[in-house]
């Protein structure tokens, strides 16, 4: 069954996925980062470019050739070349989440975005997949 990573409390969501999914490419894992919109996608694909400053993580868009072959892809509809790791920039339960290993959902800090976590996490629970929390906020304190 799919396990359910929530780390909330996200000042920069971007730059919590590149951190989360540097951290999973050094683990052997390939990861999806789905994105609601091209728009969305460009930043982040800009953003891993330059993150972290002392290593490169290779990346492509899902409708890239190469996705197939890259640790990284990001994506905003329903390709996908592997079913490892998907991390979600939605504000919504992506509807192809449980083909993934693994999910982690992404939380803002303002009021609005915890709601729709909240909601989130609720979708999940209900449904008896394995949630783990991580709150980021008490880890920069």
């Amino acid at each position: 069954m799919t396990r359910v990573d929530f780390y909330t409390g996200s000042e920069d969501k971007l730059r919590t996925a590149c951190l989360l999914s540097h951290k999973a490419m050094q683990s052997g894992m390939r990861v999806l980062l789905h994105v609601p919109d091209e728009d969305t996608a460009d930043k982040l694909d800009k953003l891993l470019w330059h993150y972290p400053a002392t290593a490169f993580m290779p990346h492509c868009h899902s409708s890239d050739a190469e996705a197939g072959a890259m640790p990284i892809v990001i994506g905003h509809d329903e390709t996908f070349p592997h079913s490892e790791l998907l991390i979600s920039l939605h504000d919504e339960c992506p509807t192809f989440f449980s083909r993934f290993e693994r999910v982690i959902e992404i939380v803002g800090h303002d009021a609005e975005e915890a709601t729709r976590g909240r909601a989130r996490f609720k979708f999940y629970r209900d449904r008896g997949y394995e949630l783990n929390h991580t709150d980021l906020s008490k880890l920069r304190a």
